[in-house]
């Protein structure tokens, strides 16, 4: 028999891929979503799919979850096992700002959502968290691993930083939900995500592919004159996921880093991406600048690598060439 998969937040950058890998290899989906910083676009291939049952369901709406928790139920005994994965999180970097729409849906629907787990005897609950919890401590030599202390901006600094506090919260539930005997699981602190489905240029790269395809030049904050990366194709961030899924001896509760060695700043992004566009001469503006933004985010794989069989594949320079020619093409 085949697995259950729950996913929320299924139209986002992590969820719907994550959906289509699992289709692929012949499990069944639930998903849903409100929409929030996504849309039917980025599902449209695989929505007619028989063994998807996807809903523009809202994560903070407990009449709604009720529903799926019914369904799984209903189901459950068709399959091997049942397995939630929360990807649903207010992700935008202008939401950082707000404490309220953070903390309602990545702290508190994050919690009922594995409450949900719990109560319906899901086996597993991967709780997607972020590298945001590192915080102003992004890097050490090697990369920062999980078991760094993190350092966090206070609301003396920046109220953005209640977005990494709140995601370093869920991590405490998944860890003490495990250690409890309630369900196997783990939290996965992805590294700066990017995909070719996504919809709206609030991240940086395709702020900058449709920066420059619309008008040959870019602005960036002030902190881009310095800052360095890493970017992670969500075809191996959702591989990743999926790679723990499946290594028991992995779900202990832990935190997993996942993210590429491929650091770059982001002036060379502008160039790199100028050059897949065919941009010979680029302009670039600095406008504005943020607040406890670390001016490097390098993260070490070790762990997951050591627990699982997952690599990345994806380099940036083929992810960046895939979200040209899909933005050209739905042009």
């Amino acid at each position: 028999m085949s697995s259950l998969y729950v996913i929320s937040g299924m139209a986002g950058m992590t969820g719907n891929e994550v959906a289509r890998q699992l289709l692929r290899r012949g499990d069944h989906v639930i998903g849903f979503d409100n929409f929030f910083a996504s849309s039917m676009d980025a599902i449209s291939d695989i929505i007619d799919e028989p063994a998807l049952l996807f809903f523009a369901y809202d994560l903070d709406n407990l009449a709604q979850m009720a529903d799926i928790s019914a369904r799984v139920v209903e189901r459950k005994g068709r399959y091997d096992r049942v397995v939630y994965i929360n990807c649903a999180a207010v992700v935008h970097t202008e939401w950082f700002y707000n404490i309220n729409a953070t903390f309602d849906t990545n702290v508190v629907g994050m919690r009922r959502f594995l409450e949900q787990a719990i109560l319906v005897g899901a086996d597993v609950f991967i709780n997607c968290s972020t590298s945001e919890v590192y915080s102003m401590r992004s890097w050490e030599e090697g990369g920062v691993r999980e078991s760094s202390p993190v350092l966090i901006d206070t609301a003396e600094q920046s109220q953005r930083t209640s977005y990494a506090a709140g995601k370093l919260l869920t991590e405490f539930f998944m860890k003490d939900a495990v250690d409890k005997g309630l369900i196997a699981g783990c939290s996965i602190r992805f590294a700066n995500v990017y995909s070719k489905n996504e919809r709206f240029a609030k991240h940086i790269i395709p702020h900058i592919l449709n920066s420059l395809e619309r008008t040959g030049q870019v602005t960036l904050l002030e902190n881009s004159r310095e800052n360095r990366r890493t970017f992670l194709h969500n075809f191996d961030s959702c591989a990743a996921v999926l790679a723990l899924v499946d290594a028991p001896g992995a779900l202990d509760g832990s935190v997993y880093n996942v993210a590429t060695d491929e650091e770059v700043t982001i002036l060379d992004l502008v160039a790199l991406c100028a050059r897949l566009l065919g941009i010979d001469d680029v302009h670039v503006e600095f406008e504005g600048f943020r607040e406890s933004d670390p001016k490097r985010r390098l993260l070490s794989t070790e762990k997951l690598r050591g627990r699982t069989e997952w690599m990345p594949v994806i380099a940036l320079e083929e992810g960046i060439a895939q979200c040209v020619e899909h933005m050209r093409a739905g042009a």
